[in-house]
């Protein structure tokens, strides 16, 4: 067995937890269940994260989200909708709700949320994204590029407005791109973007796992799982907002006849497991890029500690235990 004690985990991206969509009409109290299911996995706090929608549908989750005053929330992710329209880099999001990027739309959507949007995804090249990363930014909002068909120069112009942080870098993009460059290559290469990655080896196989975390440094690097509904529940059939998605036994979670993915069932233990597997880094460095180098990255402390033991290769998730009150200050 392999087991390790460290600051609880901190995840950018989760749009549902326990069987409960955080992009759907659910009860606050249905996404409080889903939010203790998750502390049971070891994470100390979340961006819940609204995707692609309507002002009144993004307003209404929103709220419902944040009327449980859970602790657990660190703010809310959110992804698009000024995103790619295009096949494949819009991934999962639905082509209805893409709009181009205004400060005026960002600003009732920060308004109706209280405040609380911590973390925006958007893609580079969409009218008006320099001016949102820029006014964002400018408030304390963190801003993530994906879902993205951007130039390299446009890219560039994204990481000079302020953009930090690449959003599952490696996905959100169609399975054939030009060899080079294209977006993947442009943003691993780009120092002063953080890279998110879903480790759960449908996103992205064991080997650019590892390249990638050579290539951009450990340092540098966050894990999310992008969980949806079907995370920490049995395989079949969820929902992604009005999307309905199959979650196989393998865990691969996609629109049923389809390669493409739609969120992930992946939680923190399994995500360091695998990282440190892959990588062969030591379990508290990958321990490291699922909860205190998320925090750091959003400027705030980690909530409370958690242990997992794993199987001896740290490919299977033994035991979890979650304590909001920390008993250690490292991991």
């Amino acid at each position: 067995m392999r087991e390790h004690r460290g600051p609880a985990f901190v995840d950018l991206q989760v749009n549902g937890f326990a069987g409960v969509d955080y992009n759907a009409e659910v009860s606050s109290e249905q996404i409080a269940v889903s939010f203790a299911a998750m502390e049971a996995t070891g994470v100390g706090l979340c961006l819940p994260t609204i995707i692609t929608s309507t002002f009144e549908h993004f307003r209404d989750c929103a709220r419902r989200v944040l009327a449980t005053g859970h602790p657990i929330i660190a703010g809310l992710h959110m992804e698009g909708p000024y995103i790619s329209p295009q096949d494949g880099f819009r991934g999962a999001h639905p082509l209805s709700c893409v709009v181009d990027a205004s400060m005026d739309d960002f600003r009732r959507r920060q308004d109706a949320a209280d405040g609380q949007i911590r973390l925006l995804t958007l893609a580079a090249e969409v009218p008006g994204a320099l001016t949102v990363i820029e006014g964002a930014v400018a408030t304390g909002v963190r801003v993530a590029l994906a879902h993205s068909n951007a130039t390299t120069a446009q890219i560039a112009a994204a990481v000079s407005a302020g953009a930090t942080m690449s959003t599952h870098l490696g996905n959100g993009c169609p399975a054939v791109l030009p060899r080079h460059p294209n977006v993947i290559w442009d943003q691993l290469a780009t120092d002063q973007l953080w890279a998110s990655l879903i480790v759960d080896g449908h996103h992205l196989p064991p080997a650019t796992v590892k390249v990638m975390i050579r290539a951009k440094g450990p340092e540098r690097c966050l894990l999310v799982t992008d969980a949806i509904m079907a995370a920490g529940a049995a395989p079949g059939r969820y929902r992604l907002g009005e999307l309905e998605v199959v979650a196989d036994p393998s865990g691969r979670v996609a629109v049923p006849g389809s390669l493409t993915l739609a969120g992930s069932s992946l939680t923190m233990p399994q995500a360091v497991g695998l990282a440190s597997l892959w990588t062969s880094l030591d379990m508290g460095v990958a321990w490291a890029m699922a909860s205190t180098q998320p925090a750091s990255y959003l400027g705030l402390p980690t909530r409370g500690e958690a242990s997992v033991r794993w199987s001896n290769d740290g490919a299977t998730v033994e035991q979890v235990a979650f304590s909001p009150e920390s008993q250690q200050d490292g991991g």
